[in-house]
């Protein structure tokens, strides 16, 4: 269930990169369910052509593209086609990500690179091609970042500069493309149940309960909940929202730097 009128978002049309897994194919689902024709991209020909059948089973019309978002070319090449099947793009969220728990003085330069790349030039690429097939005015992109952008985090120098990078490339994007009428906003998700992220980062009982404990609202957050945030960002509720980072965690933001978790 979510609090938002049934169809919200009927006739809108959605790209969703890394929208064939965890809180990004969750975000698809519910743009379909609310009305919007949906594509999404990702590495995996398999996950693409589950994420697609799931679409089409909320609401269709779906779309789905294998492709890297490192590489340009093929993202651009994905976007532009969903363009031409769907007509401008309402809608543009850039989720994919890469993740792994990994002391700084223990990792190696091309690992470092590698989260680095799908998350911050991953998320340049998806802005940067959709940019000339997006509805302007009216439509809105929506970075997913990462909790790790603002606080330091034990084993994930990667991911916090990868991040960090995607939050002000957010409220950048933001202030140049607002003159024409498209909104840019992220969001950044807390731990969340059943995603793969949190399979790496809590891969024992130990510290799951480490982090619940570090949460004020002492739980894990859900895939809808995350979601429900994402529909709001690209409907009417948030017509006069752009450069905004809002965090969706259970307040975890408010508890500062982390200790060192168990087992690090």
């Amino acid at each position: 269930m979510t609090g938002f009128d049934s169809r919200a978002l009927a006739g809108k049309s959605a790209f969703v990169a890394g929208g064939t897994s965890g809180i990004n194919l969750e975000i698809a689902l519910m743009f379909a369910e609310q009305g919007a024709k949906v594509a999404v991209l990702s590495r995996s020909e398999e996950k693409v052509k589950s994420a697609v059948a799931q679409l089409e089973q909320n609401g269709g019309p779906a779309l789905g593209f294998a492709a890297d978002v490192r590489d340009y070319p093929a993202v651009e090449k994905a976007i532009h086609g969903a363009a031409e099947a769907f007509g401008p793009l309402d809608i543009v969220v850039s989720g994919a990500a890469g993740n792994f728990l990994c002391a700084a003085c223990k990792m190696s330069p091309n690992a470092f690179k590698s989260v680095v790349d799908i998350d911050l030039l991953g998320t340049f690429n998806v802005l940067r091609s959709a940019y000339d097939v997006v509805r302007k005015p009216g439509a809105a992109m929506i970075n997913i970042s990462a909790p790790q952008s603002t606080e330091p985090h034990w084993g994930q120098a990667h991911v916090s500069a990868a991040k960090a990078g995607v939050d002000m490339l957010t409220r950048s994007l933001a202030l140049e493309w607002g003159p024409e009428g498209i909104r840019v906003n992220a969001i950044v998700p807390g731990p969340t149940e059943g995603t793969e992220g949190m399979a790496r980062l809590a891969p024992t009982a130990e510290i799951r309960t480490f982090i619940e404990g570090m949460v004020p609202l002492r739980r894990f957050g859900t895939k809808r909940e995350i979601a429900n945030l994402a529909v709001f960002l690209a409907g009417p509720g948030a017509a006069y929202m752009t450069g905004a980072i809002l965090y969706c965690d259970g307040g975890q933001v408010l508890v500062g730097s982390r200790p060192k978790p168990p087992g690090m």
